[in-house]
């Protein structure tokens, strides 16, 4: 165990070293925030064609101090319930309604008219029935005019709420679930394509020469693990410094259940189990795959499955204690992001230790079958063996 060990560190050394210092390094650690500005670009554009393009137009068509008073309240109610919240208000000219909605040039989703004290919308049927309680509101604030009350709400605030505290920890472990699953998603596909370009270049052979095939699994995983957190730690630094300059330093996320350190512990630790269960068996997958186009045919089914045990893993931190929820704790695959979201929401330690061992045996039991099955299927000379787990048998000569 000691020589595998030994091994296993010069192994994740050196392709450690070789990413590091690779020029395309600096290319891997910029390039999430590509989409990262993308997204904030495109979300900015969908909160404005929320709030200000999607916005249904409503035409007054009234007269003239009946439009003053409908617009006069549409403000009021604007001031305390948001403009995201109302249709806009727009004057119409008086004449027939189902003429104005017919002119292009109108963009009216609907057309109120008659008085205040008896208002009259016109428009299609399903947008009269989204509209009807909106509209009725502003007439009756407009009925209403200066004597619209205004009650005051007396404020008391209390140090802590249970129900507050609850959500709260659930929010934060849905976060954690999220990020340790985006990050295992993104590193962990290197690990394929690694291992494909040294079995090409017939490196794997002379590295299974000489040292063991599970030093060489094993040192491959370690230093892809390592390569991780040198990204994580670049990408964290970089939201660390966005969240002091936009939030500033008063920004404080919810508590989770254990503390801060635990649970910042936990999550390095799950993400370091997520990572090698998905990595060990991504580098099973590799060994057996002979090219490139082989390892993005396989890649699609385990990412796909991978995404059904995620959404199983957040079904079940809704139901702490359930059967499913300790089902989904148990499955290893599922398991690192369960008891991540559980550290958020139950104080207990022990729990944690338990499925980090359990974790560590399963990652020992899949690059043990990914070494065998590299053995068996890949190094074996001759035969159809030779070509791996995923190579088409060749026909036997006549």
């Amino acid at each position: 165990m000691t020589e595998i060990l030994r091994a296993a560190l010069v192994i994740a050394r050196r392709d450690f070293s070789a990413v590091i210092l690779s020029k395309t390094f600096i290319l891997f650690l910029l390039g999430p925030l590509f989409p990262v500005v993308i997204g904030m670009a495109f979300g900015g554009l969908g909160e404005k064609i929320t709030t200000e393009g999607l916005r249904p137009t409503v035409g007054v068509a009234m007269p003239a101090a009946d439009a003053a008073r409908m617009e006069r309240a549409h403000r009021l109610l604007v001031d305390r319930l948001g403009k995201e919240n109302l249709p806009r208000l727009r004057r119409a000219p008086a004449g027939d309604p189902r003429a104005l909605l017919a002119q292009s040039d109108a963009r009216f989703l609907a057309v109120v008219s008659g008085t205040v004290e008896h208002p009259v919308l016109t428009g299609k049927a399903g947008d009269l029935g989204w509209l009807e309680g909106d509209i009725g509101l502003i007439a009756s604030a407009a009925l209403a005019g200066e004597r619209l009350p205004h009650v005051r709400v007396e404020k008391r605030p209390v140090a802590a709420s249970a129900g507050a505290d609850a959500q709260s920890r659930l929010l934060t472990g849905r976060a954690a679930q999220i990020l340790i699953f985006l990050l295992t998603m993104l590193l962990a596909g290197m690990v394929l394509s690694n291992l494909v370009e040294e079995k090409t270049n017939k490196i794997i052979e002379i590295l299974a020469a000489a040292v063991p095939i599970d030093a060489v699994f094993l040192g491959k995983l370690m230093a892809m693990l390592a390569m991780s957190f040198v990204g994580i730690c670049f990408w964290g630094s970089g939201v660390f410094v966005a969240l002091m300059a936009f939030a500033g330093p008063n920004m404080m996320p919810p508590t989770p259940a254990v503390g801060w350190p635990v649970f910042l512990l936990l999550g390095t630790i799950y993400f370091s189990t997520a990572y090698t269960l998905l990595g060990s068996l991504f580098l099973g997958i590799g060994a057996q795959a002979a090219t490139v186009r082989e390892v993005q045919t396989l890649n699609m089914p385990v990412t796909m499955a991978q995404m059904v045990i995620f959404f199983f893993a957040t079904y079940a931190v809704d139901h702490m204690g359930s059967p499913s929820e300790i089902a989904a704790a148990v499955f290893p695959f599922s398991s690192p992001f369960v008891m991540i979201a559980r550290a958020a929401q139950d104080t207990a330690i022990w729990p944690h230790l338990v499925a980090i061992v359990w974790q560590a045996v399963w990652v020992a039991l899949i690059i043990r079958l990914g070494v065998w099955l590299f053995r068996r299927h890949v190094l074996k000379s001759g035969g159809a063996r030779s070509r791996g787990l995923f190579r088409r048998r060749s026909a036997p000569a006549a």
